[in-house]
Parts: structure tokens; sequence; C-alpha cells
């Protein structure tokens, strides 16, 4: 059968392995034919799975699929048909993951498995598909833990039932390499695509024509450029095309390619080369409408990426499909490059020449304050505390031993640095204060010092203290887990740093139901009501109220674990356009709408009542009149429309049974989630 789920993450080059029809095989208590009388009831499996398929070659699952689905259960159970039941439950699994249906999942996982172990499948390559499945149910529920300790368990069976060159060994570890970029361990999802790399190469006939090689390469080469390593992640991606086209010169057509061109067109686009990012999107565009058409996600995603790529590129002044160099305009590279050219040239020797006894044990990178961590730095933000600077942060051990040394030979390599790499004339960027002592944003740190002095925290709340995690920012956070860390032998920092990354889920939910209190209060309640008032500035405030939780809410829905949290304001709406261009985001249509409700806020709160403007192409269609209507009401349109896409979107979620977009009432069957019965987690 066809998983559409499958075929869209495989569109983006992140690829889960489902078993397809793979549990069929029958046991020795399955009573054959012969021995049961005609008035028994009977299960045919294979007759199940066609009529499975059909659904879906008629384009009819998201009506037919859920009750025949529920209909074989009954029928394989009634039939005393263990293994024809361990198949429908392994593809109900696959169908409610692809509808959302996540809460109802766990009661499916959870039979698998013990329906799977009752029939003492327990080592089989039977029981290794069942795992998978029941993992991958998981993690898109985002039950991370259990998901990995599935994996994992499915990976020790594989490699004892599989044949060690087996793909499905190297699907297991790329499958636990999407866990891992989930879950904000980049580091690790790095390593087990190189483990799948390394098995499909010696499974190959012909690694240089292998298609399944080439999307291992793009998901490295997007892994990669999660970490910040973008001249690493061009150098997959462009294996991965180098692939493909040797593949399509014999004869080998993948739908693959096109997302091996996407994947090169977002490393170009993240190194600002957005005129051939823009080449590649739209060959890309040509391959997705020829074999899927325009009526697709695929389609539509990549279209966007396309457009944004073309602004991006009409902008910079950059031709579409020619690569691009520095300009004697433009001959600084950002902050984020600037540090890591400083860090590899003189950092790095330098700890191996002065420390060499303790060079694995420091780790080092750019995170904390300054926009070039949130990599939104450009040439406006040169005029104060911008140049070449990184961090080591060291145990408090270390620190204790070589942490003054250190810190004078780091400022010694950042004079002679600057005074290097400084052009003649070049504008000097000034220290604020605020980035002087300690509040300083490089150096050498005691890890616990670092975080202590963002977060107030030298390591992050415990996951059983909501209360503490509650009196944590969302910017505060975000500003402790943005950034790069070019090296960390040692795990320390890394380890602490994700410490923050990890916000438990009871929290989150409770956020998600504040955030729909405040838009609901704000924009659905108040804002009317300020505006009937003639009380602008209250309206106005409304307004912003309602974008700032909206921003938030679209990062909570995300999930901060996968995508970061929202930054201060300065930046929400930087981060928000990057967090809605990348592929798969929830909510991703919202940034626009929130823009056009930003620029009709003035005339809407203040403007006469008589005043008129056109129907934008960013908001609802059709709950307004195209023709021309008052800002006020194209404001209250577009709000109303973004609370009925949340509410959509809570329901997909598993989060919610109600339609009601007045969002205040949402809020109960969110909270019926929290399993905490902590008072701070619970809306009075």
């Amino acid at each position: 059968m066809v998983d559409e789920e499958a075929l869209l993450a495989q569109f983006t080059a992140r690829f889960d392995q489902d078993a397809e029809h793979a549990v069929t095989a029958q046991t020795d208590e399955t009573a054959s034919d012969e021995t049961q009388s005609d008035a028994e009831a009977t299960f045919d499996t294979d007759r199940f799975l066609q009529g499975l398929d059909a659904i879906f070659a008629r384009h009819t699952a998201a009506s037919e699929a859920a009750p025949y689905l529920e209909q074989a259960m009954i029928d394989a159970e009634n039939a005393g048909d263990e293994a024809g039941l361990l198949t429908v439950l392994n593809e109900t699994m696959g169908f409610y993951r692809s509808q959302g249906w996540h809460e109802k999942n766990q009661w499916i996982v959870q039979r698998a498995i013990e329906l799977a172990l009752r029939m003492g499948l327990e080592g089989t390559e039977i029981w290794a598909t069942t795992l998978i499945n029941c993992a991958t149910a998981m993690r898109a529920a985002q039950h991370y833990d259990q998901a990995e300790d599935l994996y994992t368990q499915a990976l020790q069976c594989a490699e004892n039932v599989y044949p060690p060159k087996d793909r499905r060994i190297a699907a297991l570890h790329n499958n636990l390499s999407m866990l891992y970029q989930e879950t904000g361990r980049p580091e690790a999802a790095e390593r087990e695509l190189r483990e799948t790399m390394r098995v499909l190469r010696e499974a190959s006939d012909d690694p240089s024509t292998d298609i399944d090689l080439a999307s291992s390469c793009t998901n490295l080469a997007l892994t990669l450029l999660d970490e910040g390593k973008t001249d690493d992640a061009r150098d997959y991606a462009d294996k991965a095309l180098a692939i493909h086209t040797a593949a399509r010169a014999q004869g080998v057509d993948s739908a693959h390619y096109a997302a091996a061109l996407a994947g090169a067109a977002q490393v170009r686009f993240a190194q600002r080369q957005y005129g051939e990012a823009a080449g590649y999107y739209r060959e890309a565009l040509n391959l997705i409408e020829d074999r899927y058409g325009k009526d697709t996600d695929y389609w539509r995603t990549t279209e966007e990426n396309l457009r944004k790529a073309l602004d991006a590129a009409k902008t910079a002044g950059q031709s579409i499909d020619e690569p691009t160099h520095r300009t004697a305009d433009n001959p600084m590279p950002n902050g984020m490059e600037l540090a890591r050219d400083f860090w590899k040239q003189a950092g790095k020797p330098m700890l191996l020449e002065r420390y060499p006894r303790y060079a694995g044990r420091i780790a080092a990178g750019l995170v904390g304050y300054g926009s070039e961590c949130f990599g939104f730095d450009d040439a406006y933000s040169r005029d104060h505390d911008f140049g070449p600077r990184f961090c080591l942060w060291l145990t408090d051990e270390d620190y204790a031993a070589i942490g003054e040394s250190l810190q004078r030979d780091y400022e010694r390599i950042a004079a002679a640095w600057r005074a290097e790499h400084t052009a003649p004339g070049a504008p000097h960027s000034p220290t604020t204060p605020r980035a002087q002592g300690a509040t300083r944003r490089d150096g050498v740190f005691r890890i616990g010092d670092f975080f202590e002095g963002i977060t107030g925290y030298r390591k992050a709340p415990a996951q059983d203290a909501p209360h503490e995690w509650l009196m944590l920012s969302e910017s505060t956070l975000a500003t402790a887990t943005n950034g790069r860390v070019f090296a960390d032998a040692l795990g320390a920092f890394s380890s602490t740093r994700q410490g923050f990354t990890f916000m438990p889920e009871d929290v989150r939910l409770s956020l998600i139901s504040r955030r729909l209190g405040m838009i609901a209060q704000a924009g659905q309640y108040n804002l009317p009501r300020m505006l009937k008032r003639g009380d602008g500035p209250a309206a106005m405030a409304s307004i912003h109220e309602f974008a700032q939780a909206t921003v938030s809410l679209v990062f909570l829905i995300n999930n901060p674990a996968s995508v970061g949290y929202a930054p201060y304001y300065k930046w929400r709406f930087a981060a928000l356009r990057r967090l809605s261009a990348r592929m798969v985001t929830r909510l991703a249509d919202v940034c626009g709408q929130l823009e056009e409700v930003l620029e009709l806020a003035s005339a809407a709160c203040f403007a006469d009542a008589d005043s008129v403007t056109h129907a934008g192409s960013t908001g609802p269609a059709d709950s307004v009149d195209s023709a021309q209507v008052s800002p006020a009401d194209r404001v209250h349109a577009i709000i109303e429309h973004i609370c009925a896409e949340i509410v959509g979107e809570l329901r997909r979620e598993g989060l919610t049974e109600s339609d009601e977009t007045f969002l205040e009432w949402q809020r109960p069957y969110v909270e019926e989630h929290i399993v905490s019965d902590a008072p701070c987690l619970h809306s009075l």
C-alpha cells in the first residue's frame, strides 16, 4: 500500500522505513481451512491487503480506511487468526500515524507488542518489523524515549535475524537518525546516518548509482546543515546529485531525485547563494509537477521555497542558476562563518599547541547573545559588538587549572586575528558595556557559569519541576540553545545545553493552553470590543498581544526540541519566517497572515470607520468579500481564519476533539493531556 506520510518524508529526504504488508506469516497454531467448519469465521489476510490497497488506489483513504481497518481487526479476532490480526495492527499503525491520530495509536502499539509476544515472535523478522512500526508511531507522537527504546530493540533484533548487508538495517539506522534530529541531537543523527551509508555501500552492487545511498547523502547534508557544517553539507548534497545523475544515465528515474534537488537548494539557500538555490528548486518543481501534478503538498511546498529563493536572489542582486561569491560590497562572511573560520584557523591550533592535555576536553562554539548566534546578522549588525569571536567552555576542574591563562591566550589570538583580517579603512565595531565583564559574549567560561549567566540556572531544571520551567521565558531558552557548537569531544557542554532544549511535555502543553487563552482574549474578544469603544491604543495593544501569543504557539506546536524556541521580540518574526520556510512545518502559512494583520493594524485601530482596503492573498479567501472591506473587518477575518487553522492542527495532533474556534474553549481539551497534577500547569 502507498504510505502517504512516507512519501512526504521521502520527498523531504527524511524518510522512514515502514513495513509494507510485512507481517503476513502464519503461525503453526493457525488452523487450516480443512479443520474449520463452514460456519466458523475466517480471515483472509491477502484479501484484506488487496482491499486496503484498493482504498488507497482510489484516493478514498481519508473516509474509508479507518472503518475498513477497524472491521478487519474485529474479523481477524473473531476468526482467532492472530497472525492476520497482527498484520492489521501493523497496517493500522501506519494509517493512524499518517492521520495524526497519535493518542488512538498508543493502544494499537501496545496491542501489537502484546500480541507479538503472546505469539512467541520475539527475536524473529516479524518481531523486528513490528518494533519498527511501533517505534515510528511513537516517534510521530513525540514519545521520543519510548521510540528510541523500541528502535534500539528493533536494531538488536534485526542485526541477529537479517544478513549483515541487509538494507533494512540501514533503514533502521536512518530512522534512529531522524529521531535524534527531532530531539535536538544532530551529532547522534550524523553518526547514525554515516552508519546507514556504510551498510548501503556494502550492500550495493554499484554505490555510484545507488538511489538509497543518494537519499542518505541528502539526509546527511541536511543534518550537517543543522549542525552549521555548511561546506560539508554541500559536499554531500552534491554527492547525492552525482549519484542520481549517474543512475539517470542508466535509465533509472527515481522520485527521490526531486528530494536531492530540493536538498541541494536548501544548502545553497543557507549559504546565501540564492540564485543557485532558485535554479535547483525550479528543477525540483518541474519534476514534481511531471510526476505528481500541482495538487500536492510536495508541489506547493517547493513552489513556495522557489518563490522565496527568487525573492532573496532579487534582493541580493544575484542571477538565477549562477554560483555567487562574496563581492567588494559584501566582503565579510556572516558572524557564524566568521566565528568558525576564527576557531578553525586560530583557536583550534592554539589549543593543540598550548594545551594539548586539555584540547580534547574543551568545547568550542558560538552560543548566547547576539544576532549572529541566531543567524540573523546582516550589514546593520556590524555597528556594535561584531567581529570574530567564539566561546570556549570548560568543566569547573579544567577551568581551575587553565581558565585564566587560556583567557589570556584567547585575547591574544583574537587581537592578532582582527589585526590580520580587518581591511584597511574598515569601520570599527565598538564593544558596548553590555558585552563586557560578567556579561561578555566570548572567551573562556565555566560551563555552569555560562548557562547561569543566561538563565539563572547552572543546568536545566529537573523534568519534574514544572514551576521552574515556567519561570524561564521562551526567549531565554532560545538564547541558551541557539548558535552552533564547533567541537565538544567530552560532551559536557552539549549535554548541559540539551537539558534546556527538552522542555517537559506537560510544560509545553500548559504553555500551548496559555497561548490559546491569550489568542482568544486579545484577538477574538478584546480587540473587537476596543474597536467598538474607539480606543485605538488599546486595540493596538490587543493586536500586539495576539501576534506575540500566536508566534509562540507556532513554535510550541512544532515542538521546541525540534525547531528551537521563539526568540525575543526583535527576532521573533525573522525566526517565524525561517521556521515557516522549512518543509513540513505545522501552521506554516500563519506567518504571512500575521504580517498582514500587523500591516493593517494602524488603519484598523486609528483610521476612520469608512476607510477600506482590498482583501489580500495571504489571508482567508472565503471569509471576506474579495472586493473592498474595512481594515478592521479584514483583520477580524484573518484572526478568525488563523484560529480555525489552529483548531485544525490541534485536532490533527490529537489534542482536541472539538471544532470550537473560540480558542478559550479549547484549553480544557489540551489540558486533559497533561499528566502532572501540579496546579501551576492547569488553568484556573
